[in-house]
């Protein structure tokens, strides 16, 4: 499974609405980002309460990419005419975990190897 079903598996069985997520993979010199668009019903699923299904989503997508050895953010926008929220979004730059090892990753994990 590459890294794009994996997102598109893990979205579309947390939200109400599938079929209004969007994947959009990016590739340049700092690596993959995926940008993922979903109803705006469906964005406090997403994020999770202080933003920790978003981030555990990103540890995911990051293990993936190691797999493939890939670094892998994601980017998660926000839906057309909506407040601005800090906990909805956060670039890839602002991402502080972005720069984590495959050591630090495993340990987030708790993952015995």
């Amino acid at each position: 499974m590459d890294d794009i079903q994996f997102l598109e598996y893990v979205i579309k069985a947390l939200v109400e609405h599938p079929n209004d997520v969007k994947i959009k993979r990016t590739v340049d010199e700092m690596g993959v980002l995926m940008t993922l668009d979903v109803h705006p019903d469906d964005m406090g699923k997403v994020i999770g309460r202080a933003g920790n299904t978003a981030k555990a989503i990103r540890i995911l997508l990051r293990v993936v990419g190691m797999k493939n050895n890939a670094r892998v953010n994601l980017k998660i926008n926000e839906p057309a005419g909506s407040a601005p929220r800090e906990s909805y979004s956060s670039p890839v730059s602002s991402v502080p975990s972005a720069s984590k090892t495959v050591d630090q990753a495993m340990e987030d994990l708790n993952l015995d190897l």
